[in-house]
């Protein structure tokens, strides 16, 4: 089974005409409420430092978008850990308020797909500088809005010590406790049990306080499309379990990023009950593979609406694509005992 791309793809594109979102739009948190269709977007404009910032664009019908400002709605910090960049939005809600993880860094990164694979802009701040300025780390945080135009950014919820990005609330409470997806890259090595940075889960009563124990639940497989996983969209609760799809990158052959499909259990999200061994999406088109990363689908927003899925993806690191299934198709396919043997 794979994934239906929009024929109208890419669905946003670079604007030339504002400055911040001239060079790159991509990877896409969006969220589906009150008959309407909400993209916090990622964007950057052509300067070398690189600044990342969020753009807002909404839809009637999921497919055609437009931009609601000639502004960003929301940007790094003029002083703060967040002051270089911020990114990869995922969207959940509580409440009235809408909650939003991204990544970001103390400073801006550099157009880094002219460096070396996993390279950025560094700054000396002297031996005696943390880790985390040292080197640039990227972090995840947390803010919350009602209408995604006036923010309170909460700040950090990872190790600063850690590049752990891919950070994903479920958009519920388990067991009365707030669960998180997470992907720390140093996570790796014989402590534990993985030899490529994994997907985890770990709980916590408070959204902005997440020191229990991390539960491995997603590891690479060595020789395939998946040697290296992080998590991409936020959970979607289904009466099958939850469903969450996932990014691989094979560290051989072309490098590709692909998607794949879990469900994890309702009650016990640290319980893989299904997993795609196949790939759902691939880079195919010129949007997907003539970018910043050539060959790069990268979901990172995802709803369903009736029986349809809807996808939303970065494209190469320049594009945002959508891509589409029938739900209970795709669950089906995910608890197959085709794909799980």
């Amino acid at each position: 089974m794979k994934l239906k791309k929009f024929e109208g793809n890419p669905i946003l594109t670079p604007n030339p005409e504002n400055s911040w979102e001239s060079l790159v739009v991509c990877n896409p948190g969006v969220y589906y409420d009150s008959d309407k269709f909400y993209m916090l977007y990622r964007a950057a404009g052509d300067d070398e430092e690189h600044i990342i910032r969020f753009g807002l664009a909404e839809s009637k019908d999921g497919y055609v978008f437009e931009r609601v400002s000639n502004n960003p709605v929301l940007g790094p910090s003029a002083e703060g850990p967040d002051m270089g960049c911020i990114e990869d939005a995922r969207i959940v809600k509580f409440d009235d308020y809408y909650y939003v993880t991204y990544a970001f860094r103390p400073f801006p990164p550099g157009q880094y797909w002219k460096f070396a694979h996993d390279e950025v802009l560094t700054e000396d701040h002297g031996k005696h500088a943390p880790h985390f300025i040292k080197h640039n780390m990227a972090n995840s945080a947390l803010a919350m809005t009602k209408d995604f135009k006036e923010w309170i950014k909460l700040g950090r919820i990872t190790d600063s010590n850690l590049d752990d990005r891919d950070v994903i609330l479920f958009p519920e409470k388990i067991n009365g406790k707030y669960a998180m997806l997470h992907r720390p890259k140093e996570w790796i090595g014989e402590a534990y049990g993985v030899t490529n940075p994994a997907v985890w889960i770990r709980f916590s009563d408070d959204m902005l306080v997440w020191n229990e124990p991390s539960t491995m639940i997603i590891g690479g497989i060595d020789g395939g499309w998946e040697e290296k996983v992080g998590g991409s969209t936020p959970p979607l609760k289904t009466d099958k379990g939850w469903l969450v799809l996932y990014h691989g990158v094979e560290n051989g052959g072309l490098g590709y990023y692909r998607v794949g499909a879990v469900m994890l259990d309702l009650d016990d999200p640290t319980k893989v009950i299904g997993r795609t061994k196949d790939y759902i999406m691939e880079p195919e088109f010129d949007y997907e593979i003539e970018g910043y990363y050539k060959g790069c689908v990268f979901p990172t927003g995802n709803m369903i609406v009736g029986d349809t899925l809807y996808v939303y993806y970065g494209g190469a690191d320049k594009y945002i694509g959508l891509a589409t299934c029938d739900v209970n198709e795709l669950i089906s396919f995910t608890l197959s005992e085709e794909q799980n043997s």
